[in-house]
């Protein structure tokens, strides 16, 4: 190849390199393929769902701590919180207007007296004692009434009408209760205020349980926890007694019944043995059964 031709092919490479070198110097723009949203100004954050819905208070909040009222804990039920306060559980349910009452919730407060009672003035009357004995020698005779005792007396005497009057109160008084025997088997485990709330009779399966007084049965049936087939008697508006653990109950709710009638058949229903549990309510709360049943 001439020298000359050779040269211009030199010249005409070299030209060629440096145009290929210069051109990578140069970076292609960089196209930005997940773009960013332009920032917005900060929002107001919303109040919360939970702040403008307001967690609504327990009914009858507002009674909380007053006397005649209740606030249910964990784990009770209507019919226990009536016992407790001597009461009916269908009066209970009446006076707060309780739809369902087999649903109340923890919190709730309920009214446990008739409407208009005055719950903190509410004592209970004693039993009336037995009026006192006067003793004296057989042959001693009697001491004559003065003169002025006797014109007393005579002043004060009441009219032939108003003996009646008087027996009538006294048949209504709450003190005024005949108490008898449930059973005739003798107690098997006394009354504990911590342990045993009532008294305990060993028997046989179909023994009669009979009404200690007269009264309506406020209750009868298995919805209280540890108690069976129970069956509750309201006497007075102060005194409710219960027959637990029965085999059968031979009456029926809102029924009258009178002392001696026999109102169920003793059974171990949540009992381990044949038994009855017999309790006697005073105000809702549990007292000795062997203080006020007559000696046998």
């Amino acid at each position: 190849m001439p020298s000359r031709l050779r040269l211009s092919f030199l010249i005409l490479s070299s030209s060629l390199l440096l145009s290929a070198c210069g051109t990578s110097l140069h970076q292609a723009p960089v196209e930005d393929r997940n773009p960013q949203p332009p920032k917005a100004a900060a929002a107001t954050p919303a109040p919360a769902a939970s702040a403008a819905a307001e967690v609504k208070p327990p009914p009858g909040a507002e009674n909380a701590g007053k006397p005649g009222y209740y606030t249910v804990k964990p784990g009770d039920a209507l019919i226990r919180v009536a016992l407790d306060n001597g009461q009916s559980w269908r009066d209970v349910a009446k006076w707060n207007n309780l739809d369902n009452p087999n649903r109340i919730e923890v919190g709730q407060v309920l009214r446990v007296v008739p409407p208009g009672v005055d719950a903190g003035g509410t004592t209970a009357r004693p039993i009336a004692s037995a009026p006192k004995i006067e003793s004296r020698p057989l042959d001693a005779k009697p001491p004559v009434a003065s003169a002025s005792a006797a014109s007393a007396a005579a002043t004060a005497a009441p009219s032939k009408e108003a003996p009646k009057e008087v027996a009538k109160e006294s048949a209504s008084d709450d003190d005024g209760l005949a108490w008898g025997w449930p059973v005739s088997h003798p107690v098997t485990a006394g009354f504990d205020e911590q342990r045993n709330k009532g008294l305990d009779f060993a028997g046989k399966p179909g023994d009669p349980v009979l009404a200690v007084a007269d009264g309506r049965v406020v209750y009868a049936g298995s919805g209280l926890r540890g108690y069976g087939n129970l069956v509750i008697i309201k006497h007075n508006n102060t005194y409710l007694t219960a027959y637990a653990h029965n085999r059968a109950m031979l009456v029926e709710q809102d029924q009258v019944v009178r002392k001696g009638q026999r109102i169920a058949e003793m059974g171990s229903t949540e009992s381990d043995t044949v038994k009855l549990h017999f309790e006697v309510r005073k105000l809702g709360k549990p007292v000795d059964p062997a203080k006020l049943l007559p000696a046998r």
